[in-house]
C-alpha cells in the first residue's frame, strides 16, 4: 500500500529566513501543510500579485487553492491575534475555514500570559531576553508545568477553566511585584470574542488526522517557525525560544513518526540576522552591516525591530544540518550581496585560548569568527530566471558553500516574490 510522506520545512539561523515565501513556492507539491511549533511572535511574509501578507499562526499554505492547513498540537495560540489574522486573509478574499483545521492539544496563549512575559522580562533586568512580550514562554511554561489551557478546553466548561487559570496567574504577578493591569479588561473582551471566532473552525485530534492523510497516499509539508538557533535545547541557551525549532519537532507537534520523515529542507540567508539579545558570532557593527540591514529590509514582519545583521556562519549552519538531517538547502535574500566588492563567510571560530575549531562550542558568546574572503559578483540578478545567468563569481561561491555544508543548495531566492525563485538541475 503506497503512503504518503512528510517533509520538513525549517529555518537553519536565528529565524527570519524567508520560510513563509519558500513554504507558498513549495505548497504546489503537497496535499496538506501542516504548522507545527511557535505562536504569534514569529511572522512569515508572502509577496505576489502585488500584495503583501504577513502570517503570524496560519500556516503558509492557506493561499494554495483548497489545500488542508493543520494547526498542531506543538503550536500556542492566541484567539484574538488569530481571529484578526484570520479576517484580513479572509477580506483578501481566502476562504479558511473550510481549509484550516486547529488541534484540540493546541495550548492557548491567555492575556495574562502576556503580562507574565513582561513581569519576567522585567525582573531580569539586563539580562533581559528579548521576548516579542507576547506570551509565548509563560504559556509553554505552564504547558510542561501541567497547567495549560488547550483549544478542546473551548468546548466545555470553559469559563470556569478559564478563571482558574487566571486566578493562578494573578497570584504569580501579584509575587513578581506586577501592579500594571491596565487594558486587561479590554483585552480579556477581545480575547473572548476571538474563542468565540475560533469555533467557526473544525477542532481535530491532528495526530490521528496527519496519520490518516498519509495511510490515504497524500503528501504533508511540515513548517517551522523561527530557527535552529532558537531551538529550546540546541540553540543559543538562554537567548531561545520555548519550544523545539529542529525537525524532531515536527515529530513532537504533530505526533508523527520519525520514519515517516523524508525530505529536510533547510532555509538560510546568504548573510546572518539575529533579533532580540544572545550572542552572534559574525555580527557586523560598521556600514557594512547596516547596508545588509537597508538592503535585505531587515526588520521583524510582526513587531518591526531592526534585525542584527552580519557575514555567513558555515560552522553553526554545519551544526543546523547535522541536528536536522538536512536533505537540500535553499539560500534566500541572495540579491541583497548583489553590489558587494568583497563577500566574507565565516570558516572557524577562534576560541580564548588562541585555538580554533570548526564545530559550534557550547558556548559562542566569546569567540571570534575566521573568514574566508570571496569577490563579489557585482549583479543585479533579481529577475533571473535561471540558473545559466548567474555570474561566474556567485557560481563558484555556491559550489565553495555546497562543498563546505557538504548539501546541496537546490533553490536560490532573488527577491521577495514568488516568481524570483531559481530551482536548480
Amino acid at each position: 500500500m503506497k503512503t504518503g510522506k512528510v517533509d520538513v520545512l525549517l529555518g537553519l539561523q536565528w529565524g527570519d529566513e524567508g520560510k513563509g515565501k519558500v513554504v507558498d513556492v513549495l505548497t504546489p507539491r503537497y496535499d496538506v501543510v501542516a504548522r507545527f511549533q511557535g505562536g504569534p511572535n514569529a511572522g512569515h511574509t508572502l509577496e505576489f500579485e502585488g500584495q503583501k501578507y504577513v502570517l503570524r499562526s496560519i500556516p503558509s499554505g492557506i493561499f494554495q487553492g483548497g489545500k488542508i492547513n493543520i494547526i498542531g498540537n506543538g503550536v500556542v495560540l492566541a484567539p484574538d491575534l488569530f481571529m484578526e489574522e484570520a479576517q484580513d486573509l479572509a477580506k483578501s478574499g481566502h476562504p479558511l475555514t473550510e481549509r484550516l483545521h486547529i488541534s484540540k492539544k493546541a495550548h492557548l496563549i491567555m492575556p495574562t500570559h502576556r503580562l507574565l512575559d513582561r513581569a519576567i522580562e522585567a525582573a531580569k533586568g539586563k539580562n533581559k531576553v528579548g521576548t516579542t512580550g507576547k506570551g509565548i514562554g509563560p504559556t509553554y511554561t505552564d504547558k510542561v508545568s501541567r497547567n495549560g489551557l488547550r483549544v478542546g478546553d473551548i468546548l466545555e466548561n470553559f469559563e470556569e477553566k478559564y478563571n482558574k487559570h487566571k486566578e493562578r496567574h494573578m497570584r504569580m504577578l501579584k509575587a513578581l511585584g506586577w501592579d500594571d493591569f491596565s487594558g486587561l479588561e479590554e483585552t480579556e473582551k477581545h480575547w473572548m470574542e476571538g474563542v468565540e471566532y475560533l469555533k467557526k473552525f473544525k477542532f481535530v485530534d491532528s495526530e490521528h488526522e496527519i496519520n490518516s492523510i498519509l495511510r490515504s497516499g497524500k503528501n504533508i509539508l511540515c513548517e517551522g517557525a523561527q530557527g535552529t538557533m532558537l531551538d529550546v535545547d540546541f540553540g543559543s541557551y538562554p537567548f531561545v525560544t520555548s519550544s523545539n525549532t529542529i525537525c524532531a519537532g515536527a515529530c513532537t507537534g504533530l505526533g508523527i513518526g520519525p520514519n515517516k520523515v523524508g525530505n529536510v529542507y533547510g532555509i538560510m540567508k546568504a548573510y546572518c540576522t539575529r533579533v532580540g539579545a544572545g550572542p552572534f558570532p559574525t555580527e557586523l557593527f560598521d556600514a557594512t552591516g547596516k547596508r545588509i540591514r537597508d538592503l535585505g529590509h531587515e526588520y521583524g514582519a510582526v513587531t518591526g525591530r531592526e534585525r542584527r545583521c552580519g557575514w555567513i556562519d558555515l560552522i553553526q549552519l554545519r551544526y543546523s544540518i547535522m541536528v536536522n538531517g538536512v536533505t537540500e538547502l535553499i539560500m534566500m535574500k541572495s540579491d541583497v550581496l548583489d553590489d558587494f566588492d568583497t563577500i566574507k563567510a565565516c570558516i572557524g571560530y577562534k576560541l580564548p585560548d588562541g585555538t580554533v575549531t570548526e564545530e559550534l562550542p557550547y558556548e559562542i558568546d566569546n569567540v571570534e569568527p575566521v573568514y574566508k574572503e570571496f569577490k563579489g559578483w557585482h549583479t543585479d540578478m533579481t529577475k533571473f530566471t535561471s540558473e545559466d545567468q548567474f555570474p561566474k563569481e556567485f557560481s563558484d561561491y555556491i559550489k565553495f558553500l555546497e562543498d563546505f555544508l557538504e548539501t546541496r543548495i537546490g533553490i536560490i531566492s532573488i527577491g521577495p516574490d514568488r516568481d524570483q525563485t531559481i530551482v536548480r538541475k
